[in-house]
């Protein structure tokens, strides 16, 4: 065995990886050490004989807190969004949602191509709902010339208006009016769970307001996928047929269902350290470069800052120095604070975007 001299060189040690703080959505979260040993230890069936005994208790736990009588695990947000608004519109009926909707400019067109479901929409002011511009546009029954309004589709909180939560009296309002009309209400509620945190309203409520009411697993809960629809008994039996028909037949996916359950068991209260990180990097951003940011308009866990003509540079600008953002059009672009950002990747993220906004 060789002996190093003291005049040996000391061997190379390779510099510690620049650290990324990746503010692009909160669908980046990994499952903690704590989730997987969750994971691994759950009891499993095959879910398309509806035999998994993790997923049946992951499914009655949401239902029972969105008050609806049973729900359905989807393998994505989107899949559970394009079969609840199939359960209320059948082909060639009309759904209504505000132009900024995810279930019209981030599903990829699949409420037309595969539900056959036609879409208007209303503008919005920060995708805040707006009953009178929805009453607006309802035509139910239309006449045989017009398409006839089934369904109206309402975002909580809203992603491209930057984490807007939605006033439940509005939304209570909007439920009692489409009742009268014959209208149902699909509540696209990924975000749900960062509503219920910052107003502290019951998600019984919110789920009461709405005939269908989609939740993700996978965003601020930090699962790595995931997404149940609530409804009916009679809908949710409709539901895991088309679910089957569109390809989300799952087998041993308690797997999966365990990550939900463990992150509603420790995950929901502390999405106000979200909260509170991403208003602390607005009121940040706003002090270097005011008017970049509105720091009163930061409900939740998204910051919309202003950048005009010039996102997607800043974006790529950011990205060179750790942070990454996403550039959600030419002008503007939005950071997610979740699970896997601290203070100090706050303090990065302040300082990185603090510069390229003020340089």
């Amino acid at each position: 065995m060789s002996v190093a001299s003291p005049s040996d060189p000391a061997p190379l040690v390779p510099d510690p990886a620049p650290r990324v703080v990746d503010l692009r959505s909160d669908t980046v979260t990994r499952p903690t050490p704590l989730m997987r040993q969750a994971m691994a230890r759950a009891p499993v069936g095959d879910d398309v004989y509806g035999e998994d005994p993790t997923v049946l208790a992951l499914q009655e736990r949401i239902a029972e807190l969105l008050g609806h009588e049973a729900a359905l695990f989807f393998p994505t947000g989107s899949m559970a969004n394009l079969i609840g608004v199939r359960l209320l519109a059948e082909p060639g009926r009309e759904l209504l949602c505000d132009s900024w909707g995810h279930v019209v400019r981030a599903e990829l067109g699949s409420h037309a191509a595969l539900g056959q479901v036609t879409t208007r929409t209303w503008p919005s002011t920060a995708g805040r709902l707006d009953v009178e511009a929805v009453l607006e546009l309802i035509a139910p029954p239309a006449n045989p010339y017009l398409v006839s309004t089934a369904a109206v589709a309402v975002e909580n909180t809203h992603n491209f208006g930057g984490g807007t939560v939605q006033p439940l009296p509005e939304m209570q309002w909007l439920r009692r009016r489409t009742r009268e009309l014959g209208v149902a209400v699909h509540l696209d509620g990924a975000r749900l769970w960062n509503a219920h945190v910052a107003t502290g309203t019951p998600l019984a409520e919110y789920g009461a307001c709405a005939d269908t009411v989609s939740v993700c697993l996978s965003k601020g809960l930090g699962a790595p996928v995931g997404s149940v629809l609530a409804s009916s008994a009679e809908n949710i039996d409709r539901a895991r047929v088309l679910r089957k028909r569109h390809g989300g037949g799952m087998r041993q996916v308690g797997i999966l269902a365990a990550a939900g359950l463990y992150a509603l068991d420790h995950h929901v209260d502390r999405l106000a350290d979200d909260h509170l990180r991403a208003r602390t990097l607005a009121e940040r951003l706003a002090q270097v470069v005011p008017g970049s940011v509105d720091p009163t308009a930061v409900e939740t866990n998204i910051v919309l800052v202003r950048a005009p003509g010039n996102a997607p540079a800043l974006a790529r600008a950011a990205a060179e120095r750790g942070v990454l953002c996403s550039a959600t059009s030419r002008h503007e672009v939005r950071l997610v604070t979740h699970l896997d950002v601290d203070d100090e990747g706050i303090d990065l993220a302040a300082d990185v975007l603090g510069t390229l906004l003020n340089p």
